[in-house]
């Protein structure tokens, strides 16, 4: 048996829920968010409490029914305190900037790499060499952070590159003489 899937989901207050046939819908003071319920996973709103069961005890629906109850406790708490990933950029000359509704950054490559920001994201550039994404969808916030940090990693010798905050590099040893 799930010890997470069985554990309900509380709707704190000003956070709304409701249920149409497999369509979930969660609203708060944030903003609003709608999950598509696997068809092997039933989901019922009781009260304040969204509870989450498996339909029958195959292996794959077990997983799915503790996956489904984590991604809407992840809803809950999105439209009402919303997720927040930290950036910093490390390197002689590597900044970014925002312009518009793109993040430039400049990563000691011959050009300078431009991201659109996605939808239901905000980006804030606190400094030129720190970067705080938000937004209320966590697989949304953590996908962009990782886009961002895909276009230079930090690299082992000299810790160059794009690292979340407060992500430990392992360091190696340089070349002796």
């Amino acid at each position: 048996m799930s010890r997470v899937g069985k554990n309900p989901v509380s709707l704190p207050q000003g956070v709304s829920a409701s249920l149409t046939g497999q369509d979930l819908k969660v609203k708060g003071p944030k903003g609003e968010l709608a999950l598509v319920v696997h068809p092997a996973v039933d989901v019922t709103i009781e009260g304040t409490e969204i509870k989450v069961a498996p339909k029958n005890a195959e292996r794959q629906t077990r997983a799915l029914w503790a996956t489904m109850q984590r991604r809407i406790t992840n809803m809950v708490v999105g439209v009402k305190d919303g997720y927040e990933k930290n950036l910093e950029i490390e390197g002689v000359g590597y900044r970014c900037a925002l312009q518009g509704s793109d993040l430039v950054l400049q990563l000691g490559f011959s050009h300078e790499v431009r991201y659109a920001v996605p939808k239901g994201i905000s980006i804030v550039v606190d400094k030129q060499t720190s970067v705080k994404i938000s937004g209320i969808d966590k697989e949304k916030v953590g996908q962009v952070a990782a886009e961002i940090r895909g276009y230079k990693p930090p690299e082992p010798y000299k810790g160059k590159g794009i690292r979340y905050v407060g992500e430990y590099i392992v360091r190696k040893e340089g070349k002796k003489k």
